[in-house]
């Protein structure tokens, strides 16, 4: 996020697209209910607003992001696994078989814990797992800096390269702080709803950022320009440190990326088990099975043979999540209240809709280019 930005760019848009963020998240929050009527997904909001048509590109959108962002967990988990092996061995295994192992992984967790709901227990370890990564990399990067007497901050490459990868950080940033799934994770909050989800909402963009911001930006600081996006593979050990590193971001990983492929799971479970039974019964849980082994099957091997799946996140990042965050709230706002709304507030949305929908082609065009250069550095099943 910060090596295509540098420093000043880099902190100017890392809180403009958090405040951004919490702002259309904290708007959507309001219309949770519309005239008395609930709305736990975010396909029925739009399809019951604008039709149809919106319902499908809502669906689509969301699902593309949820399945691109579980190949891009999938791949987190297994460099965490390789980073793991390296320690152990000279000769490490290829990458392609720590990213079956993750999937595998991933695959019975979703088995065991079917829904959004059941992860309740999980949440708590989940915690503790996050707050490990977070010191134990801050403590090891901050020596690391102090170690490095010399850091390159240059932003390099020709004009059109930096302006594009520019967008293509901007993009990531956008992947980085939302989901598209905030009516979705709502609507398993206590009442009132509204009112917890906005107090969330303000807990994650304040005291989230701090760390997780903090996090990027002391990886920054302590190597500069030539930092790995996989920020664990920097350190400097010692051993033990890197392995409880590495294995707090691979545990995390699952219980992360399972909260993103619930609604796939929810999607499939409705149309295929038969639910009036039960969800346990040997039936269902045999479908679930086969439909869990399917799904993460196909995302293993397709993370195989891409391993630089973080691009194909951001491309559908570009243009899916930019509309879901920050365009279809204000479509939202000006459709439900937008006859009595005062005429600068239709203006601001109206704003929003316009300069996020030009902000989703740029950086659209910039993540294709991405990919682009990828496919022509690397092979499939390359080993990076």
């Amino acid at each position: 996020m910060l090596v295509p930005l540098g420093w000043t760019w880099g902190i100017i848009c890392l809180l403009v697209v958090g405040f951004y963020t919490a702002y259309a998240n904290w708007l959507l929050a309001a219309f949770h209910f519309i005239n008395g009527q609930r709305f736990i997904r975010y396909r029925d909001l739009m399809g019951l607003l604008f039709g149809r048509e919106m319902y499908y590109i809502t669906w689509v959108s969301q699902f593309l992001t949820l399945l691109l962002g579980n190949m891009g967990f999938i791949l987190l988990g297994g460099r965490a696994l390789k980073e793991i092996n390296s320690e152990f061995s000279d000769s490490p295994l290829r990458l392609q078989y720590f990213i079956v192992v993750t999937g595998a992984t991933y695959c019975i967790y979703s088995f065991l814990i079917p829904t959004m709901s059941a992860m309740r227990r999980w949440l708590g370890p989940s915690t503790v797992l996050t707050f490990a990564y977070i010191v134990i990399l801050l403590v090891v990067a901050v020596k690391d800096g102090k170690a490095k007497t010399k850091r390159d901050y240059a932003i390099h490459g020709n004009k059109a390269d930096r302006v594009l990868n520019a967008f293509g950080a901007i993009s990531a940033i956008i992947v980085c702080n939302t989901s598209g799934l905030l009516l979705e994770i709502q609507s398993t909050l206590r009442k009132p709803a509204v009112s917890n989800m906005r107090k969330a909402l303000y807990l994650q963009f304040s005291v989230g950022l701090v760390f997780y911001y903090g996090v990027s930006m002391v990886g920054y600081w302590a190597y500069g320009s030539t930092v790995s996006e996989y920020l664990p593979g920097e350190l400097s050990g010692p051993k033990s440190v890197k392995v409880l590193i590495n294995a707090a971001v691979f545990l995390q990983s699952i219980v992360s990326q399972h909260m993103f492929a619930a609604p796939i799971h929810e999607t499939l479970d409705t149309k295929f088990l038969k639910l009036e039974t039960g969800m346990n019964t040997k039936e269902n849980l045999k479908r679930r099975f086969y439909m869990r082994a399917l799904l993460f099957t196909v995302n293993s091997f397709v993370t195989a043979a891409f391993p630089f799946m973080g691009n194909f996140v951001n491309l559908f990042g570009s243009f899916t999540l930019v509309p879901l965050t920050f365009v279809f709230p204000s479509m939202i706002f000006i459709k439900v209240k937008g006859k009595t709304a005062r005429v600068e507030k239709n203006l601001w949305h109206w704003f929003n809709i316009v300069i996020f929908s030009l902000l989703a082609v740029v950086t659209t065009i910039s993540a294709v280019r991405l990919i682009v250069n990828n496919v022509q550095k690397y092979h499939f099943f390359a080993d990076t």
